[in-house]
């Protein structure tokens, strides 16, 4: 039976990228490339959670427009920051986390975001999903981001069989190459939103259907 292995993730990894080329990126990756800072990807990584890329990339660029440091997001008011990051999921509770993250940098790490999956864990309203993202869009170091996209493609593939995000995550870090990891999760997470969709995924436009399980597909266009 047909699936994604590492005898052929190589091949998978580079159609995946190929036919990606022209379609739009995730909103945390085109924040960590266009400003280079981790900061502004922990904070873009808040803001993204449970909310659609464009309303994302969107509240970022009109939070960032006021302050691109700790230093001077915690001098906006919880209602400046509110007003900015609108309409983000849960906007009010984002607002209060960060300027709670903020706080935290200049207290404890001299305003520099710390480059430590243990350290990151550590920040109320951080999990691991962010803490990875800031890794490896953030830093350029090796993590492994899992997201929703993640875990269900890496399933449906067939490359791991697991049940949990956090699961996957820990499987794939003991399975993938690592020189993908960093590109790992942008890659699934675009293949996820634009063709490979939770319901009816549109197979008939992938490169990579010979290898795939289509683990849990039942209806596809």
């Amino acid at each position: 039976m047909a699936r994604v292995d590492n005898d052929n993730i190589d091949q998978v990894i580079a159609l995946l990228t190929k036919a990606l080329k022209g379609l739009p990126k995730p909103a945390v990756t085109l924040v960590g490339r266009k400003w280079k800072s981790p900061f502004l990807v922990l904070v873009s990584c808040i803001l993204s959670l449970r909310t659609k890329d464009e309303t994302t990339l969107g509240a970022s660029k009109r939070l960032f427009a006021l302050s691109k440091t700790p230093a001077g997001l915690v001098k906006l008011s919880i209602q400046q920051i509110e007003k900015a990051i609108y309409p983000v999921g849960f906007y009010k509770t984002k607002a209060n986390t960060i300027r709670g993250i903020c706080l935290r940098l200049l207290n404890d790490f001299k305003g520099k975001v710390p480059d430590e999956i243990d350290i990151l864990l550590t920040f109320k309203g951080v999990g691991r999903k962010t803490a990875n993202l800031v890794l490896t869009e953030g830093f350029g170091k090796p993590a492994v981001c899992v997201d929703t996209h993640v875990h269900r493609i890496s399933n449906r593939f067939g490359y791991v069989r697991t049940k949990t995000p956090e699961e996957t995550e820990f499987a794939l870090r003991g399975k993938l190459p690592k020189k993908y990891w960093i590109h790992y999760n942008a890659l699934l997470v675009a293949w996820g939103q634009n063709v490979c969709r939770p319901i009816s995924p549109l197979c008939s436009k992938c490169p990579v259907l010979q290898f795939c399980k289509r683990q849990g597909v039942g209806r596809s266009r």
